[in-house]
């Protein structure tokens, strides 16, 4: 044999080995695909009642928040009208009331006069670390 045979012997038995890698290669490539393509099948069947179930309890969310809203507005115009009902009755009767008042207090004076029997103040009486002092005890000082 001579030396270009040997060459072309090697560089067949090279190319030989790369195409066998190639192949375990592409081989392994595949199963992960197939692999990968059965997980996304999986993912899928899952995913679609999850996004059926989801919906649903968004339209049930949805309704809740009308019926709040509802309740909302309506509370909101009950007190607009306690408020208003509110200022009528004061308006009425505020002023009326306090006149009575004010009567009744100028003749309960008027008749009454100045009580005597009101006692008189008791002593102030100062605190000093915790202790009181008479106001008699106080001024000696």
């Amino acid at each position: 044999m001579s030396g270009g045979e040997v060459a072309g012997i090697l560089v067949a038995v090279f190319w030989a080995i790369l195409v066998s890698f190639l192949a375990v290669a592409l081989a392994r490539l595949a199963q992960t695909l197939k692999a990968t393509t059965k997980l996304v099948a999986d993912v899928t069947d899952q995913a679609v009642p999850l996004l059926a179930d989801a919906s649903a309890a968004v339209r049930s969310a949805q309704t809740q928040i009308d019926r709040v809203d509802a309740i909302a507005s309506d509370v909101q115009e009950v007190t607009s009208n306690a408020s208003a009902l509110s200022t009528t009755v004061a308006s009425t009767f505020g002023g009326p009331l306090v006149k009575v008042a004010a009567f009744g207090y100028g003749v309960r004076r008027a008749l009454g006069g100045r009580k005597e029997d009101v006692p008189a103040k008791a002593p102030r009486r100062t605190v000093i670390v915790g202790r009181t002092v008479p106001a008699a005890r106080r001024k000696r000082k």
